[in-house]
């Protein structure tokens, strides 16, 4: 009975123990993971059937001690082989004063990403520089990589001491030399430390060789780091990982609390919808509790039934994240396949999921030298600020503020495979704005159209023409794009000032983050409808050819550029002729099953009720068909 008691204090005690996180980072044969099994070793967290195995293993590579240490950590075949870490290794120990995840990350160039990846999650980086080889472009690209993912704390451990026969000087150069390169990253606590790994100086006890050190141990720096102002107990920030219904008498809301605190009776405000309600209860498996913050698992559930779902965030009305489609990131580029800015990517940033589109590449850059690099698309393991457009609005928090929704993942949506990840910048730094002011979201602020000085009377003196918009509807491979082009030639001709909105184009650029789906596509004629008004407002002819298969969509089209400048075309070919003369591919796509919403096949087409002109194929040729809608514009004296 004693016994059990003391068992149950000790899980009691360990339970409530602060947890580090941290990882290690450097060039290869820096002896990173020689580092972390010593650490182990010396610490007492190593059972002695781990200790015979890897003596075994160590056989003809062991130090005086009988024991390769880097085995404790590397664990892969192909590792061990090549005396390389590959993966990221994860290890767990504890103190009585702290307990450790510990992710010994890879050191060579090759396997950059896997080092990103471990150290993504770390309060803390150990930068192991060789006293050999002092600090080389791989040691500075991963603390650049540790200050991009916001690593508050940096130790530099310079290892391999016992080769330099301890010299003091030998380590004080390393540390001017690293000082020198740390100034112009975001480095708040940066501590060195001289250490062997193979002999154990300065991994948990202070060395007797080294008498001209003064500080602390490895371990007793790790065990005394504060970190507890880490976490941002401010920003209410609940994402929905699940809406829990185990029957008509419970709904409640689960996830993780990445920032914040909140608290039973608290109003809160659910993204995207804007609906507020009040927290009813914070229910767990051990029963409710008055508040959770960071990083507890908890259920939610609210005085009002309202309709919330996964991907949706519970937050404080007075304290808003960002919500837009448009936002840039640095990037690490994880995928062996490069960056392609004309395809989309799915975007995982909390728990949701976004389809989004890459708009620009702002730059690159040289991690060893930190300088921007011209614009490219990036390739496996390169860094660089990336513009995002997504397909709705994503709700964030800057990365430097917040990391729990400041970072994200991209995710090809054909393989599932992840291609790389981000942390998103602010594009509008607070300390930017003028004193007492207060950044709002563009959403809060009454915009007027603003009406130019050249009124449409003297354009149209000038040009010789009034404004239209000519809207050429009908099937796929009906001939509206050959047809909008020999208008504008023959308008061209005539001396008007004519331009064709060609929707390839528009989807490589204004429209590049949009789907093909119903709502994508109908967001995209809409877009279509805004440029064509602005032309006609500089007394310019657009001339449009979209399939526009819904009535209402071309309504709404009218309606924006107005009744009296829009002129409807319906081009009217079958569509067993528009098949035979497809060039696209999409009705063979279609008929395999690989396209759902081609008009005229798995979706309806809505002929117009009544268009300015029906051109009818094949009866009409495309010079005959631009001669008939150039009467139509003299008839309505547009000409």
């Amino acid at each position: 009975m004693a016994e059990n008691k003391t068992i149950k204090a000790f899980l009691a005690e360990n339970e409530h123990k602060d947890l580090l996180r941290f990882s290690t980072a450097g060039s290869i044969d820096d002896g990173k993971s020689t580092l972390i099994g010593r650490l182990l070793h010396d610490s007492k967290n190593i059972y002695e059937d781990q200790i015979a195995s890897v003596k075994n293993a160590s056989v003809g590579r062991a130090g005086d001690e009988g024991i390769d240490f880097s085995l404790l950590t590397d664990g892969l075949k192909a590792e061990r082989e090549q005396g390389i870490t590959i993966d990221v290794a994860y290890r767990y120990f504890s103190t009585p004063r702290r307990k450790f995840i510990i992710a010994d990350t890879p050191g060579h160039e090759q396997y950059t990403r896997n080092m990103a990846t471990g150290s993504s999650t770390a309060g803390l980086s150990v930068v192991l520089v060789d006293a050999r080889k002092g600090v080389l472009p791989q040691t500075k690209r991963h603390a650049f990589i540790n200050s991009l993912l916001g690593v508050q704390r940096i130790i530099v451990a310079v290892n391999k001491m016992d080769a330099v026969g301890y010299k003091q000087d030998v380590f004080e150069q390393i540390r001017d030399s690293f000082v020198d390169f740390a100034e112009r990253l975001r480095m708040p606590d940066v501590r060195f430390i001289p250490i062997s790994a193979l002999k154990g100086d300065n991994v948990v006890v202070r060395s007797s060789r080294m008498p001209w050190y003064a500080g602390e141990s490895l371990l007793e720096i790790l065990e005394n780091v504060y970190t507890a102002g880490d976490r941002n107990l401010i920003d209410l920030r609940f994402p929905i990982q699940y809406a829990l219904r185990p029957d008509q008498d419970f709904r409640g809301y689960c996830g993780q609390v990445s920032s914040g605190i909140i608290r039973k009776g608290d109003t809160v405000m659910v993204l995207p919808s804007m609906k507020t309600s009040r927290v009813k209860s914070i229910v767990t498996y051990d029963g409710e509790l008055e508040s959770a913050y960071p990083p507890m698992s908890v259920t939610v559930t609210l005085v009002d039934e309202l309709d919330i779902s996964r991907g949706d965030m519970l937050i404080h009305p007075h304290n808003m994240p960002r919500v837009s489609r448009q936002f840039e990131g640095m990037v690490v580029w994880m995928s062996e396949t490069p960056m392609d800015m004309n395809r989309p990517y799915l975007i995982k940033q909390t728990t949701q999921m976004i389809k989004t589109r890459i708009g620009e590449v702002r730059y690159k850059v040289d991690v060893n030298t930190l300088n921007r690099v011209s614009s490219g698309l990036l390739k496996l393991n390169e860094i660089g600020r990336v513009a995002f457009m997504a397909t709705r609005p994503m709700f964030y928090d800057p990365y430097e503020k917040n990391r729990a929704t400041g970072c994200f993942i991209i995710v090809d949506p054909i393989t599932n495979g992840t291609m790389g990840a981000g942390m998103i910048i602010d594009r509008e730094p607070s300390d930017s704005l003028p004193p007492g002011q207060v950044a709002s979201d563009i959403s809060t602020v009454r915009l007027e159209r603003r009406q130019s000085r050249i009124s449409m009377e003297q354009r149209i003196e000038r040009l010789g023409q009034k404004p239209a918009t000519i809207w050429l509807t009908g099937l796929v491979g009906s001939g509206k794009t050959e047809i909008a082009y020999e208008l504008e030639e023959r308008l061209f001709d005539l001396g008007s000032v004519a331009i064709v909105l060609d929707g390839i184009n528009l989807r490589l650029g204004v429209s590049r983050e949009l789907d093909f789906s119903s709502a994508g596509t109908a967001e995209h004629l809409r877009r279509v409808g805004e440029i064509a008004r602005l032309i006609n407002d500089t007394g310019v002819i657009a001339i449009c050819g979209f399939v526009s298969p819904m009535e209402a969509i071309r309504s709404q089209i009218a309606a924006i550029v107005g009744e009296d400048k829009f002129i409807e075309v319906h081009v009217d070919a079958s569509r067993e002729w528009c098949e035979q003369h497809d060039i696209s591919g999409l009705y063979k796509r279609a008929a395999d099953g690989e396209i759902r919403n081609l008009a005229g096949v798995n979706v309806p087409y809505e002929a117009p009720a009544n268009p300015a002109l029906v051109v009818r194929v094949p009866d009409t040729s495309v010079k005959d068909a631009a001669a008939r809608i150039l009467d139509v514009m003299r008839e309505r004296k547009i000409l």
